[in-house]
């Protein structure tokens, strides 16, 4: 059973958005369901093609610390 919604937006959000759901040829209040039920639960998210085809792209020494990588790269990015 469906059930009405009224939400408070900006113009600007609300336009971008329909023209996001037109461009993906879907309604807007299909699309927001979509986006709330993938909130409510999270293993409905989808894999995309493109993100299945770059794992394992990638090979790493299992000593690798991503952690402290991470904090390397910032440390030197905002160093200059």
């Amino acid at each position: 059973m469906d059930t009405k919604l009224t939400l408070k937006l900006s113009k600007r959000t609300i336009e971008n958005a329909k023209m996001y759901a037109k461009w993906k040829n879907v309604s807007l209040s299909k699309l927001v369901e979509s986006y709330l039920s993938m909130l409510a639960d999270p293993k409905e998210l989808e894999t995309t093609p493109l993100v299945k085809s770059l794992s394992g792209v990638v090979k790493l020494p299992p000593e690798f610390d991503a952690k402290k990588a991470y904090k390397k790269h910032l440390a030197e990015k905002y160093s200059k």
